[in-house]
């Protein structure tokens, strides 16, 4: 078996030579490995340059979910499967997909996990296999990435500020052949069930259905998901709401900030999302 490795060395906060972890599990075995550091120059067709000429059984993203999310790029629509080492800051789909948090363990699963397909979401020009949203969290994520600390000291102050700074948005949904208008903290698009912190956002979320979420928190609800989290009763209504869809489109009266799976965007007024069925493989557990 030939693996490559797109490795992303600026991923997390911990001290790891992810280099010498991965030449050193594989030294003693049968697998031809292929090791290759994301340039500070990075594009799409260099990665997809390099996983041409390696001709890899299977490549395997080490990083977080902004790396899977490169590599699910190059290799949308294709049968190669992609391998998670979860070395980011929160590694959300590694953890919806039940990818061991260890490296060792990862490692492990690289070679003896299953393929299984997986549908992600277009959204305008991105594709999102993890979570995407307009409004609050979009925001946070902004600030989070200005802020010297890492970790969940940073993520409490980019917390405070954004409830501090962060308006309501205007918004229509167009889904279904309805409008639907509202004020809104924050409009998620979920492939997924939960955020990289653990926070379930997306209770009946599936990852191989021909459907995603719309999560429509009308105002400040975190009280709310927190209550979905621990005790597993509904949304209240007036509160959040959830669609489900396989394409909408989302307008916002002012540029809203917009992230897609923890990287920011920008400001956007329009969101046209679609779903793309069984589009990556991924290799899970």
């Amino acid at each position: 078996m030939r693996l490559l490795f797109i490795i992303n060395p600026g991923s997390g906060s911990h001290d790891v030579d992810l280099k010498q972890v991965i030449s050193s599990h594989f030294k003693d075995k049968d697998t031809d490995v292929v090791l290759y550091e994301l340039p500070d120059d990075c594009s799409l067709d260099k990665i997809k340059r390099k996983i041409a000429e390696t001709k890899a059984d299977r490549v395997v993203a080490v990083g977080g979910d902004g790396t899977l999310k490169l590599v699910a790029e190059c290799l949308l629509h294709t049968t190669t499967p992609i391998g998670i080492i979860p070395a980011g800051s929160a590694n959300g789909m590694a953890k919806e997909l039940g990818i061991p948090t260890e490296i060792a363990d990862a490692l492990e699963l690289i070679e003896a996990g299953t393929p299984k397909q997986i549908h992600v979401v277009k959204l305008n020009d991105e594709i999102c296999i993890h979570l995407s949203d307009l409004g609050f969290n979009a925001y946070l994520v902004q600030k989070f990435d200005t802020l010297p600390q890492r970790g969940m000291w940073g993520y409490a102050k980019a917390t405070w500020h954004a409830l501090v700074n962060h308006k309501r948005m205007n918004i229509e949904l167009s889904l279904k052949g309805e409008k639907i208008k509202s004020a809104a903290a924050m409009v998620a698009i979920a492939n997924a069930t939960m955020y990289g912190t653990g926070l379930k956002i997306n209770p009946d979320g599936k990852l191989d259905d021909d459907l995603f979420e719309i999560i429509l928190v009308k105002d400040y609800s975190y009280l709310e998901i927190l209550k979905i989290w621990v005790t597993k009763l509904p949304f209240n209504p007036k509160k959040i709401e959830v669609f489900q869809t396989s394409e909408v489109k989302i307008s916002s009266k002012h540029k809203a900030h917009f992230q897609v799976d923890g990287e920011y965007i920008g400001k956007v007024n329009e969101i046209t999302a679609k779903i793309l069925p069984k589009a990556i493989s991924v290799i899970v557990p």
